[in-house]
């Protein structure tokens, strides 16, 4: 394989996982919309395939996301809400529900469970991939540590065979 293709296969494999972190940011976007509005999911995915995905707003432009990733997370996220949610409840300080929680927080969570319960990612990537979500969400807060702690505990309950 020439240096040429090595590059090549390099960034289409960046790019991919870049298109899959999208994705995760997406959903999280998507799932608090939902909440906060009275659009169902496949409105909302609609929304966001149409005129989110690689969209330019103020000569920024958005990332492309994986669409199949990103609606199956939604899709997931509401159609196991109850049992993530007792999840994320189990993970949580008992004096804060997730219903006391940020509501960007409880977006993350709910894909995150989703992704956690119903894909096969690793639960390290799906720690890390949410805890960059919190990040982007909450660049100076201490969200990123709550996330990664409430995450862990989310991933050992979800998928204790592979700690």
């Amino acid at each position: 394989m020439s240096t040429d293709s090595q590059g090549g296969a390099l960034n289409k494999g960046l790019q991919k996982r870049q298109m899959k972190s999208a994705a995760r940011l997406y959903a999280v976007q998507a799932l608090f919309q939902m909440e906060h509005s009275d659009q169902t999911f496949d409105a909302v995915i609609v929304e966001f395939l149409d005129h989110r995905f690689g969209a330019s707003y103020d000569g920024a432009e958005m990332a492309e996301g994986n669409a199949k990733l990103f609606r199956k997370l939604v899709e997931d996220a509401v159609n196991h809400q109850a049992v993530i949610d007792q999840m994320t409840d189990r993970a949580l300080v008992a004096k804060w529900p997730i219903a006391r929680i940020d509501p960007t927080l409880r977006g993350l969570f709910r894909a995150a469970g989703a992704e956690l319960t119903q894909a096969d990612t690793p639960p390290k990537v799906v720690i890390n991939e949410y805890v960059d979500v919190a990040r982007a969400f909450f660049p100076d807060g201490k969200e990123t540590k709550f996330v990664n702690a409430v995450l862990d505990h989310m991933a050992h309950e979800a998928k204790p065979e592979t700690f």
